[in-house]
C-alpha cells in the first residue's frame, strides 16, 4: 500500500505542474523524455535476471530495480504466498503486479512504449517471469533439493578421489616403465660426434613431461568436481561458472598488458643486447691491459680489473636509467612507492658497504699492496691472497685466513714487505742488550757471526750492526740482515735468534735481555758442553749450522 501512496503523490505532482487546458491551446504539449539504454537496470532474484526496468520520474533505474527485486524476494521467502496469486491489476495510470496486499511493481505506459506493447501486455509477461522465478527459487532452496545436492557432492568426491588414486598409480607405473623398458631407447641428442643434449637430460625431460601431464589431469578433475559441486547448491551456484574465469581473466589481463607493452619490451631487449656486447668489448680490452698486451703510460695493470668494475657499474646504471621509463608500470604509484621504499632501505643499510667499496677502490689506485705481497695490517702479519670489492683476505704464517674490511685497512697503518723487493732487498732486524763489560767490537763480531751462520740470508748487502742506545746498565745493539724472500721472515728470525744464542754462549758473553738488576759472580751463559743436552739432537744442529 505505501507504494500506491507514492504513485498517487507522484501523479498529483505531475498534474500540478501540467498547464491548464486554456494554456495548452497556446503552447505545445511537452515532449516525452527520451530514455537511454544506460537507464536500464536488471531485476534479479537469487542472482538470476528476470527482466529490466527503466527509471521513471525521480526514481532512477537502479533504485527502482532494487526495490522491485526486494519485494519479489520477500514474496519468494514467504511460503504462504502462492504463485498463482500473483496477478496484474489494471489502474488508471499503471498496471500493478500484486500478490494479496503486497504490490510487487507497477508498469507504466513509458515502460511499454519503448517495447511497442501495451502496459497490460508487458505486465502479463512480468507476471509469468515472476511466477517462474519464485517457483524455481523455492525449489532450489527446498530441503529435498539440498539433501540431494549433499548426496551428489559426496558421490562426486568419492569418484574424484578414486580417479586421482588411479592416476597416481598409472603415472607411477609409467615412470617405472620409462626407467626400465625404455631406458635403453633414450639416447643423447647429438650431431655426429657433437653431443648437444645428454641422455640424463633427455630422461629428465621425459619424466618432467609425464609429471606435467599428471598435474594437468589432476587440475582438470578438481575443476570438474568444484564446478559440479558448487552448481548443486543455490548459495554457491553463481561461483560454479566463474571458477575458470578466476584463472583465465587474470591471464587475459596479463596477456593484453603484455601485448600493449611489446614495443617498450622490445626497446628494453635491444638496449640489454647493446649493453651486454658493450660490456664484453670493455672486458676484452681490460683483460688485455691486465695481461700487459695493451699498455698505457701511467696506467698500471693491477688497475685494469677495478677500473672495469667501475665502468661496468656506470654503464649498467646508465642503461637502467634509460630503460626505466619503458618498464611496464613504471609510472604507477605502486611502482614508485616500492622504488622509494627500496631506496630508503638501501641508503640505511648500505653505509658500511659503500664505505668498504670506496675504500677498496682507493686502496687499489693508491697501490697499497697486490695479491701475493707480505703485509702487516695493525697486528696482523700475512700474505695477501685476494683483494675483493669490500674486504681483503690475508693468509697468516699459521695458515689462518683473516678477512679485513677495506675501510679498516684504509684507516690503519699498513706495512708492505714485498712492494720494494724488486728495487732493494728487505732488511730484517732484531735487537738485544749486552752489558758494558763486553767489548762492543766483540759483540759486533758475534752478531755478524750469527748472521753468517743463518742460511738463506743475502751476503750482499752485507749484514751490519747498529748501536741504538746506551742505557743505564747495558747497550742496545741491532743486527740488520738482508733477504729477497720476505715470505720466509719467520724462518729467518727463528734461525737468527738461535745462532745469536749459540754464538754468545760459545764465547761466554752474557745477554742482558729481557731485564737487568745486578751483576752476578759469574756470567749467565750456557756452556758449550750443555748445548746438546737431552732431548736436543746434536746432529740436526750441526747440519743446520
Amino acid at each position: 500500500m505505501p507504494y500506491f501512496i507514492l504513485v498517487i503523490l507522484f501523479t498529483a505532482l505531475q498534474l500540478m505542474l501540467t498547464p491548464c487546458g486554456c494554456m495548452a491551446k497556446d503552447k505545445a504539449p511537452p515532449a516525452k523524455p527520451q530514455l537511454s539504454v544506460r537507464e536500464i537496470s536488471p531485476v534479479t532474484l537469487d542472482g538470476k535476471e528476470l527482466f529490466s526496468v527503466r527509471g521513471i520520474g525521480a526514481f532512477s533505474s537502479e533504485v527502482r530495480a532494487h526495490f522491485i527485486s526486494g519485494r519479489i524476494k520477500k514474496a519468494a521467502d514467504d511460503l504462504t504466498v502462492r504463485t498463482d496469486s500473483i496477478k496484474a491489476v489494471d489502474g488508471d495510470i499503471s498496471t500493478d503486479v500484486v500478490t494479496g496486499d503486497l504490490a510487487l511493481m507497477s508498469v507504466f505506459d513509458s515502460d511499454a512504449l519503448e517495447r511497442g506493447q501495451t502496459r497490460q501486455e508487458l505486465a502479463g509477461e512480468y507476471v509469468g517471469a515472476i511466477r517462474t522465478s519464485i517457483e524455481r527459487y523455492r525449489t532450489d532452496y527446498s530441503r529435498e533439493t539440498i539433501l540431494y545436492a549433499v548426496g551428489y557432492s559426496v558421490v562426486a568426491a568419492i569418484i574424484g578421489i578414486l580417479l586421482i588414486f588411479l592416476l597416481n598409480r598409472l603415472f607411477r607405473k609409467l615412470n617405472i616403465l620409462i626407467d626400465t623398458r625404455y631406458k635403453d631407447k633414450l639416447h643423447s641428442i647429438q650431431i655426429k660426434s657433437l653431443e648437444l643434449v645428454q641422455v640424463d637430460r633427455v630422461r629428465a625431460f621425459v619424466h618432467g613431461t609425464a609429471r606435467f601431464i599428471h598435474f594437468a589431469l589432476i587440475l582438470i578433475l578438481l575443476y570438474a568436481f568444484l564446478n559440479f559441486t558448487l552448481g548443486l547448491f543455490p548459495w554457491t551456484r553463481p561461483l560454479a561458472g566463474r571458477i575458470l574465469s578466476f584463472v583465465l581473466d587474470p591471464l587475459q589481463v596479463m596477456g593484453t598488458g603484455i601485448m600493449n607493452e611489446i614495443p617498450k619490451l622490445l626497446f628494453i631487449v635491444v638496449l640489454a643486447i647493446v649493453t651486454r656486447y658493450a660490456l664484453k668489448i670493455m672486458r676484452l680490452l681490460f683483460d688485455q691491459i691486465e695481461q700487459g698486451t695493451i699498455t698505457f703510460s701511467g696506467f698500471y695493470p693491477e688497475w685494469a680489473k677495478p677500473t672495469y668494475r667501475i665502468l661496468r657499474f656506470l654503464v649498467i646504471a646508465f642503461a637502467a636509467v634509460v630503460a626505466f621509463p619503458y618498464v611496464p608500470g613504471s609510472d604507477s604509484p605502486a611502482f614508485k612507492g616500492v622504488s622509494l621504499f627500496l631506496g630508503v632501505l638501501f641508503s640505511l643499510g648500505s653505509q658500511s658497504t659503500v664505505s668498504n667499496i670506496l675504500a677498496g677502490f682507493t686502496m687499489t689506485y693508491r697501490r697499497l699492496f697486490k695479491v701475493g705481497d707480505r703485509v702487516r695490517i695493525n697486528d696482523i702479519l700475512g700474505d695477501v691472497t685476494r683483494i675483493r670489492l669490500q674486504v681483503t683476505h690475508l693468509k697468516t704464517v699459521k695458515n689462518e685466513e683473516v678477512i679485513v674490511p677495506n675501510s679498516t685497512i684504509l684507516n690503519s697503518t699498513v706495512t708492505n714487505y714485498s712492494s720494494l723487493i724488486e728495487e732493494k732487498p728487505l732488511l730484517l732486524h732484531t735487537s738485544l742488550t749486552i752489558g758494558y763489560d763486553a767489548p762492543w767490537r766483540q759483540v759486533h763480531a758475534l752478531l755478524l757471526m750469527a748472521a753468517e751462520r743463518t742460511p738463506g740470508l743475502l751476503r750482499e748487502p752485507a749484514p751490519f750492526v747498529l748501536q741504538k742506545s746506551l742505557d743505564d746498565f747495558y747497550v742496545t745493539y741491532e743486527l740488520n740482515v738482508a733477504t729477497n724472500t720476505p715470505h720466509s721472515m719467520a724462518t729467518f728470525y727463528s734461525g737468527l735468534h738461535q745462532n745469536i744464542q749459540d754464538c754468545f754462549n760459545e764465547y761466554g758473553v752474557q745477554i742482558m735481555s729481557p731485564n737487568y738488576e745486578a751483576d752476578r759472580s759469574e756470567p749467565t751463559i750456557v756452556p758449550k758442553d750443555r748445548w746438546f743436552a737431552a732431548p736436543a739432537d746434536g746432529a740436526e744442529d750441526t747440519m743446520r749450522r
